[in-house]
């Protein structure tokens, strides 16, 4: 049995620009940090003693006897790519709810992925595992989606993740002081909306009007610099990055009418009227979770304010995807055959 234990994310800036039919044309580069809150993957070869060949456990419940069958595009999509032949138990559970805006289901893909190769014996780079996990999802399954989740839920950590023209992408740890980065952490808050959407379904939209929004994606993708400046000028207020994030807000929610609805704009407004100074919807909008920036001093208010939404606190996260478990798997005469299928 293997267990891999992959990080969601939250992006701070520059989300649009790593669609690939943005990047393909003007290069693309986010900022954003992978969290203490994951997403965790088991595999298993399945003893050959049941109906089914293959079992699938997330919010539903598969029994399957072909790949074919699997109704989770994800799953079905990287054992088709993989091409399994074994029976296999696949578990999944998430420290977060799936569908807002954290990345959870490229961490589901890349967790997989680097689940079942360890299955196989092999050991997966982080590098080879994100381009791994994009192919599937963008290529396999023609998700609308871009490549930066990917990408962080591999690598982990705090970093700029640049896109070039060719599709390849290289990705800077962004190093500061440990008390510049406390002073970060220490202004952000965390609330689930406690809404879900399909990403997707909103990316579509996004994608589709990408032509009609240069000047808002130029825009974004120069924020990244100029919040690495500040991040990295110790001389810089701290706010200054707030004040960034609400800036990067407004520039998004002009991409599609999906991003935003008046319920969240409420949030918004009434966190900043209790002193946030910026935040942000994660992910492609339309729910989630809502990321704010705000003095410490006000968070006791803004929680007060916000008091229907659950806060979620955190830590960054260093480790990208793992594996956190690896027992090989031997039956009870250390090798069983069957007509259908070798126990090993």
């Amino acid at each position: 049995m293997v267990i891999t234990r992959t990080p969601f994310r939250i992006s701070f800036f520059g989300g649009g620009t790593d669609y690939p039919e943005w990047f393909r044309e003007h290069g693309g580069a986010v900022l954003s940090t992978a969290i203490d809150k994951y997403c965790y993957i088991s595999c298993r070869r399945l003893p050959p003693f049941f109906d089914h060949t293959h079992r699938i456990v997330y919010s539903r419940i598969e029994n399957v006897r072909h790949i074919h069958e699997i109704r989770h595009p994800a799953v079905r999509a990287v054992m088709e790519w993989m091409d399994i032949r074994e029976g296999l138990e696949i578990h999944h559970d998430g420290d977060l709810p799936a569908r807002s805006g954290i990345g959870s289901s490229s961490a589901f893909t890349v967790g997989l992925i680097n689940g079942l190769r360890a299955l196989q014996g092999l050991e997966t780079p982080a590098d080879d595992l994100a381009a791994r996990a994009i192919e599937v999802e963008q290529r396999h399954i023609q998700e609308h989606v871009g490549s930066q989740d990917q990408i962080a839920a591999a690598f982990g950590g705090f970093n700029c993740i640049r896109f070039e023209r060719d599709e390849s992408f290289r990705v800077t740890p962004v190093i500061l002081p440990q008390t510049r980065m406390a002073e970060l952490r220490s202004h952000l808050m965390l609330f689930f909306t406690g809404k879900t959407r399909i990403s997707s379904d909103i990316a579509k939209v996004t994608i589709s009007n990408i032509r009609n929004r240069t000047h808002e994606l130029h825009a974004l993708r120069e924020m990244v610099d100029e919040a690495q400046q500040i991040l990295g000028d110790e001389r810089t207020a701290i706010s200054r990055f707030g004040i960034l994030v609400d800036e990067s807000w407004a520039l998004k929610r002009r991409l599609s009418d999906s991003v935003t609805t008046p319920w969240i704009d409420d949030l918004y407004k009434a966190a900043k009227g209790e002193g946030a100074i910026g935040g942000k919807l994660l992910g492609a909008g339309g729910g989630g979770f809502l990321l704010f920036f705000a003095p410490p001093e006000t968070h006791a208010a803004i929680r007060q304010r916000l008091r229907g939404l659950i806060q979620v606190p955190f830590e960054f996260d260093t480790d990208g995807s793992k594996v956190v478990f690896n027992q090989p798997q031997e039956g009870p005469d250390k090798e069983l055959v069957t007509n259908q299928h070798q126990w090993k």
